[in-house]
């Protein structure tokens, strides 16, 4: 099996836009995870690869924030605790499931964030009056941390609109304290993959280069300007993330087997060739058992068959020699 140069370079791009957009309000992976899977990535190994590179991705985003003063380490570190335990949680019970049962399922959960970014509130850029105290926050991001080790895609969306409309933060503080929190749910959800053998290395390092990349231009998007304009991006991402992951059951591309961690193999994916000489085998068969039903038809008769029968090969060579 091989992975073409330009259907990694098309990882790459994704993994990029993923990046900026994951900066600026959350949701890269619905870009990702539906463009692996299209690949012809098991689920599980999708969500796995997705991990890596997202919390390489994430990682340098914190970086940024932190760096700008947008992060609050102190005030957050016991909900990011509680995050990376509800995503360990949930990392672990999703390889106990079956994969087709999350095949069907991610279109589903595609579509439920869809409408969720449609009809959402607008949120904030100046901070309020928080709904919930420490504790309260802290079993919602355990909560949204299970889900990010279960599925995923939209985490920093959920994120960033559980600080500004329970936390009372702005947009820009949510949004720099959620990749903190986002960088706790992703090392978690890594480690529990990488205990498991899902995750596909060489690929994941390649799309992380790429999500570093878009995440360090998200950020400095997200500390000039804010996180203005993605809302509706995300949307149309949500319902075309649907369509692709919908049609994750017949991948385009094929992935090499080096790329596959641990024992976990991607699904064969027959050549041109071997499918070219399958249907050749496929239309002989069916030629023949078409002359057998013929013939038992309309047998031939005896004399018909001696005739048909080719003469011995030294009557052929001597055809005067009975003479």
């Amino acid at each position: 099996m091989h992975l073409t140069v330009e259907a990694l370079a098309f990882l790459m791009l994704v993994a990029f836009l993923a990046g900026a957009i994951d900066a600026l309000a959350g949701g890269g992976g619905l870009l990702t995870i539906p463009a692996l899977m299209a690949a012809g990535i098991p689920p599980v190994a999708a969500l796995a690869t997705n991990k890596l590179q997202s919390a390489l991705g994430t990682g340098s985003a914190v970086l940024a924030f932190f760096h700008a003063g947008r992060i609050d380490v102190k005030a957050f570190a016991v909900p990011a605790a509680a995050a990376f335990a509800g995503s360990v949680l949930g990392a672990t019970i999703v390889q106990r499931v079956d994969p087709g049962f999350l095949s069907a399922f991610v279109p589903v959960l595609l579509i439920a964030m869809g409408f969720y970014f449609l009809l959402a509130p607008k949120m904030s850029e100046e901070d309020r009056h928080a709904r919930l105290g420490r504790s309260g926050l802290t079993l919602v991001c355990g909560g949204i941390g299970f889900y990010d080790g279960f599925f995923g895609p939209g985490t920093g969306s959920f994120l960033t609109t559980a600080l500004v409309a329970l936390g009372g933060l702005g947009l820009v503080r949510a949004i720099a304290n959620t990749k903190f929190l986002n960088l706790a749910t992703n090392i978690a959800g890594l480690l529990a993959m990488i205990a498991g053998g899902k995750v596909l290395w060489l690929l994941g390092f390649a799309m992380a280069a790429a999500n570093i990349a878009g995440n360090q231009l998200g950020a400095w998007l997200a500390i000039r300007f804010g996180g203005r304009g993605v809302r509706p991006l995300l949307v149309v991402m949500s319902f075309a993330g649907r369509e692709a992951a919908g049609e994750s059951g017949q991948p385009a591309l094929d992935v090499p087997a080096g790329l596959v961690a641990s024992g976990v193999r991607a699904p064969r994916r027959d050549s041109f060739r071997e499918r070219h000489i399958h249907q050749r085998e496929q239309s002989a068969c069916r030629q023949q058992r078409h002359h057998r039903r013929q013939h038992q038809r309309h047998p031939v008769p005896a004399r018909a068959r001696q005739r048909r029968q080719p003469q011995h090969r030294h009557q052929q060579r001597n055809p005067h020699a009975a003479s």
